[in-house]
């Protein structure tokens, strides 16, 4: 396949640099930090006391930088950096004006989101005006629940519901042919479970990528529900098995989603 080729060959620092939940800081984007070139956008929000999950920053900040890494590789994708190796990623609050200079926003953990009204609004308006969500790393029927009731705030199902992508959905073959979001466990998950990879059991053993579209057919949100893509970019280079295993995937998943939000 491809993509393992290239992204065995090109892992160079990008693959050294491995995962990591460690410090860092955050400080919400700025207008001057847009510079017209590519920037993964992370959504930051509040827990929700009744949800089902980490939050926000799962994965951050080594799951955006390496799938800046590889999109720069992989695809004709500008984008921006600060030096070699060291692409610009930035964090989003719904509520700020930043968030529409953002075509490809993400969220991980979203069975732990609370969306106010204040940000629900603001989230349609940029959704309705051409934004794109991916909501990604969320297990079982809880989590799934909790994130239909807060999507539903800004998008209400009766005229937005939610339905799994059909097979033939050029999402899956934007780039690589697919045919399916694949399901990746935490890496954590996958070694002490001896290679599983529901991480629910008998709860999550279906992954689903959920669409909501807007009237005219447009995909606004995907959600990838029973998987975990972003640990597979974070963890590339800590262990070389759960590279090839799910690193590979998760990347031709992710580099399909953005070039597919891109230029729809």
């Amino acid at each position: 396949m491809l993509i393992i080729a290239v992204l065995s060959g090109g892992s160079s620092e990008a693959q050294r640099r491995g995962g990591g939940r460690g410090g860092f800081s955050v400080r919400p984007a700025e207008a001057q930090d847009f510079d017209g070139s590519w920037q993964f956008c992370r959504v930051a929000f509040r827990g929700n006391r009744d949800g089902d999950g980490a939050g926000w920053s799962v994965d951050f900040p080594r799951a955006d930088i390496n799938m800046s890494v590889r999109l720069s590789e992989l695809t004709k994708t500008t984008v921006s950096v600060s030096g070699p190796q060291e692409p610009n990623h930035l964090v989003i609050r719904l509520t700020d004006a930043t968030l529409f200079q953002c075509p490809f926003v993400m969220m991980t953990e979203v069975g732990n989101s609370f969306i106010t009204d204040e940000e629900a609004e603001a989230l349609r308006n940029y959704l309705l005006k051409g934004g794109f969500l991916w909501a990604d790393d969320f297990w079982g029927e809880y989590a799934w629940q909790v994130w239909a009731e807060q999507i539903a705030k800004a998008l209400p199902p009766a005229q937005y519901p939610p339905r799994d992508l059909a097979k033939d959905h050029p999402l899956f073959r934007a780039l690589f042919d697919i045919g399916a979001a694949p399901q990746i466990a935490s890496i954590g998950f996958w070694l002490g479970s001896g290679g599983g990879t529901s991480e629910r059991g008998a709860d999550s053993d279906q992954v689903h990528a959920r669409g909501i579209f807007d009237q005219q057919g447009r995909l606004m949100v995907l959600s990838t529900h029973n998987t975990d893509i972003g640990d597979s970019w974070e963890e590339e280079a800590s262990h070389p098995q759960y590279f090839y295993e799910f690193s590979t995937k998760g990347y031709a998943f992710g580099i399909n989603t953005i070039v597919y939000a891109m230029t729809h």
